[in-house]
Formats: structure tokens, sequence, C-alpha cells
């Protein structure tokens, strides 16, 4: 059964959109569930950003006794490159960790619609300014997010296929209103207590880019999962 990971679960709501039928999994996830895509099953889960998070979604289903027939890490990703824009779909064609050291992946055995492909950065951290994005791009990625890797890891692991389909949010040239790595809680997730908090120091500043920015993650993620059903992997 071929597996779909991300960090959120908005992340998968286009894919349930797109989804003949969902049921949720009593799995100690964040999010968990096995849904039936053109008739296949297949199983979505989500922990909370960054590698570890990551890493402890993709061996709980391994613990489930899942007959795995690949992994997919999917789901929002920043810009590197100038000529990505919202909404357009990035399919990775390697991986590159923050240690510099490369994972590779598998290529979509049928593709459906336009997409960007390249070298993607995997790290633990939202490349959140535009500065660091600039810096960023220097490594020859076109564009970063943070869970990619270690899906990619295990699956070398377990001599498994690998994909690896993203959604750009935010582009090359936008910093976001608030610096996300300090909203994420001691496990690493995001807290929307501290988001919230952030915001109201600078209102006028900060919640209408954050509402601008959920506006563009629910087509972002309509735009993922009506790629992602239309390909074959």
């Amino acid at each position: 059964m071929l597996v779909f990971v991300a960090a959120e679960q908005q992340e998968f709501d286009g894919l349930i959109a797109r989804a003949e039928r969902v049921v949720s999994l009593d799995w100690p996830l964040a999010f968990a569930k096995r849904a039936w895509l053109n008739g296949h099953p297949v199983l979505l889960v989500a922990n909370g950003p960054g590698p570890r998070l990551a890493g402890q979604a993709v061996d709980e289903v391994r613990k489930g006794g899942e007959e795995l027939e690949g992994l997919a890490s999917i789901g929002f990703c920043g810009a590197l490159d100038a000529a990505l824009n919202p909404c357009d779909i990035f399919v990775a064609s390697q991986i590159l960790r923050g240690d510099n050291t490369e994972v590779s992946v598998n290529a979509l055995a049928a593709p459906r619609g336009p997409v960007t492909t390249g070298k993607l950065l995997s790290v633990d951290r939202v490349a959140g300014t535009i500065s660091e994005k600039l810096e960023l791009r220097k490594t020859g990625a076109v564009a970063v997010e943070m869970e990619a890797a270690a899906v990619a890891l295990r699956a070398a692991q377990w001599n498994l296929p690998c994909y690896c389909v993203k959604v750009v949010t935010d582009t090359a040239a936008e910093s976001f209103p608030l610096d996300f790595n300090r909203m994420r809680d001691e496990e690493g997730r995001f807290s929307r207590s501290k988001i919230i908090a952030a915001a109201f120091r600078r209102p006028i500043a900060t919640f209408p880019k954050l509402m601008q920015l959920n506006d563009r993650c629910k087509n972002a993620t309509k735009a993922l999962g009506d790629f992602i059903a239309d390909s074959r992997f």
C-alpha cells in the first residue's frame, strides 16, 4: 500500500476531497486515515513538522503491519527559485539534507499537469525570510520544506520506492509575517496559542497576512490533491 506522509492535516484536504471513501485509524499520530483513490486503498498520515515527527509517523505505519508498496512525502513547500509561483506543483528529483548529503527519490510513473522538477532542500526549520531563501538557493535547491528527507531515508532503509510531491505556498520574494520557528512547542509542532499571541502584538500588520496565507494554503491543498489524484505513482 502506498503511504502519503505530510506535516499537517490541512495538507490532505484536497486529496481527501477526491477520495471515494475515508476511514479513520486509531493510531498514536496527529492524523491517520485510510482512503480509497481511484479504487485503490492508500494511507494518509501526519504528525507535525520536521524530520523527527515525520519519521515517527512512518515508523507507526510500519508497526501497524501494513504491506507497504512505497512512501510519498507530500504537502506544502516554500519556493527558492524565483520562477515558482503559489500553487505550483513541485516534484523533487533529489532531496538535499541540511548536512549537504543527498537522498534519491523516484520519478512519478505518469504525472498529470504542469510540474517543476529539481532538487528539494529538507531542513528542520521554516525558511521564513527573503534573505534566508536567497542564501538557501545557493545550495542549488529549487524549493524547501521540512519532512521529505526523513521519509526518503526510511524508504531507502526499507528498500521501498519513495516519491516527493509538494505544492508552493510562499514565493522566494516573500517573507512570513511571523517567525514560525519560534511558534513551535517542545515536541516541534506549531503552537496555535503562540501564533495567536504573537499576532496580537502587531495585529494590523500580522492578521491580514496570516489570513492571506491561510487562503493560499486552501488553494494549494486543492491543487495538490487534484494533481496526486490524477497522477500515477
